[in-house]
């Protein structure tokens, strides 16, 4: 979305006068709307500023990483509540950006109604993109919270009633609902660009949200069916990378294997969640790989590093060339080790600095690969899952899996793929729960700050949205 720091300007007031808090409402008056809803290029313009808010509440570790695995402290402090498993009511996390997003949505998806468009197919275009993104967000919401209000109207009044946490399964029915009337509209491909929602992302997104449902839900076989014939459909017309490296190089974006993206311009946003992984300068000036580090002399900060838990995960198969294209050592002159970084998302080079700048990938073929080996195996098709589970193996460098054909067996290394091809792509946390609910691990034994702990999986409602709303409960194993 190359445009999306112009655009944006020309809706921002909009956005701020059409904020929304589910419980602390900031009404949109009558006379806003009427001036601003009245052709084509207003519904265009705040689509982009749609997507503008999606990738700032996307772009963070927090909620699909941080509980995860994946990281232990790094050079500088910065480790959050959601890392050290502490999280109390007050201290929770806050869902109103996330629903400051559906309000948007929600505005779009009624005021646009009646405007014409010159061509009825760029309106469709832009209405299964909003449909997508407000799925998207509520896949979100579900899978961090489990049982959330659904707010499907703009909140224009402060009279309007405040909402109580639906269940999981009408959250879920919901958000398939919405998918679908995106696959409806979307015209032909839908493809404008892969920064911009399509039907080949929403198959995707598809094949991921039925995995939810079919492993955590208490979903049906025909759930897990579908799961492959929309990863199937994602994955029309595409092809690994063959150098896994490529994958995220700024000079590649959009290559042969992205689905869905959220696009950073260079010099437009300065701040990109992996970029708590990077070193400062001056913390590796002194290693003897100075050059090779993705280091940067502002706009970096190691608050985290690659745990060692990923590192050994790699290290089952020295072959496996996604370890040096992920994690990277910063090695002094005596051979110790300074620190440890991410290596993945590199971003660009500018005159004596790093812009962390990668594009946030959302879906990618191997993922639609390897959601297609996940469900064959809950469906105890192991040898079919092997088989697709060999494709990534093979592109990695690791040959063909040749361990235990049980059916755990089978899902615990399909698991152990997704650690190292996912990687810091936002997918951890979600993969540990997913499998957890299925009974294929324990989370409690797979993530270090879990262990010992009775720490509830979803997160807490801050206790303050509470005291606004007596409508909403509190998450189970915080009351």
């Amino acid at each position: 979305m190359k445009s999306t720091k112009h655009i944006t300007l020309l809706v921002i007031s909009v956005f701020i006068l059409g904020s929304c808090e589910l419980t602390e409402v900031d009404t949109v008056s009558d006379i806003t709307n009427d001036q601003y809803w009245n052709t084509q290029g207003d519904v265009e313009s705040y689509l982009f500023g749609i997507y503008n808010k999606l990738r700032n509440e996307y772009n963070t570790t927090y909620y699909f990483e941080d509980r995860g695995d994946t990281f232990v402290p790094g050079l500088e402090a910065g480790l959050s509540t959601a890392w050290n498993q502490n999280l109390t009511p007050q201290n929770a996390p806050n869902w109103l950006g996330f629903y400051n997003l559906i309000h948007h949505c929600n505005l779009l998806l009624k005021y646009s109604a009646d405007i014409e468009f010159r061509v009825q197919a760029d309106k469709d275009q832009i209405l299964a993109e909003t449909y997508f993104i407000r799925a998207f967000t509520y896949f979100t919401l579900l899978r961090s919270w489990g049982d959330v209000p659904l707010e499907l109207e703009p909140t224009e009044s402060d009279s309007k009633p405040q909402l109580p946490r639906a269940p999981g399964s009408d959250v879920m029915a919901q958000i398939l609902s919405d998918i679908d009337l995106a696959l409806e509209l979307f015209p032909g491909d839908g493809l404008v660009n892969k920064s911009r929602a399509s039907r080949a992302a929403a198959h995707a997104f598809k094949a991921d949200v039925l995995l939810w449902k079919a492993r955590v839900l208490g979903g049906s076989d025909a759930d897990l069916e579908a799961v492959i014939s929309n990863a199937d459909a994602a994955s029309s017309g595409l092809a690994l990378e063959s150098d896994f490296a490529k994958i995220y190089d700024t000079e590649n974006r959009n290559g042969t294997e992205v689905i869905f993206s959220l696009h950073f311009e260079f010099d437009e946003k300065s701040d990109h969640y992996s970029d708590n992984l990077k070193p400062r300068d001056i913390f590796v000036q002194d290693a003897v790989n100075f050059d090779d580090i993705p280091y940067a002399r502002s706009g970096a900060r190691s608050g985290y590093a690659p745990s060692p838990k990923l590192e050994t995960a790699f290290d089952e198969n020295p072959d496996d060339i996604r370890k040096d294209a992920s994690i990277i050592k910063a090695i002094a002159a005596d051979n110790s080790v300074i620190g440890v970084f991410d290596n993945k998302m590199r971003g660009t080079i500018v005159t004596e600095n790093r812009q962390y700048d990668s594009d946030i990938i959302v879906y990618r073929l191997a993922e639609m690969i390897l959601f297609k080996a996940e469900a064959l195996a809950a469906l105890n098709r192991t040898g079919e899952a092997v088989t697709e589970l060999n494709k990534i193996r093979n592109r990695a460098r690791t040959g063909n899996y040749d361990g235990d054909m049980s059916k755990n067996a089978v899902e615990r290394e399909i698991l152990r793929e997704r650690f190292r091809e996912l990687y810091l792509e936002l997918k951890r946390w979600p993969d540990l729960l997913r499998f957890h609910y299925a009974g294929t691990i324990d989370v409690y034994s797979e993530v270090p700050n879990l262990s010992g702990t009775n720490v509830p999986l979803y997160f807490p409602i801050p206790v303050v949205q509470i005291d606004r709303n007596p409508n909403l409960t509190q998450t189970e194993g915080y009351e």
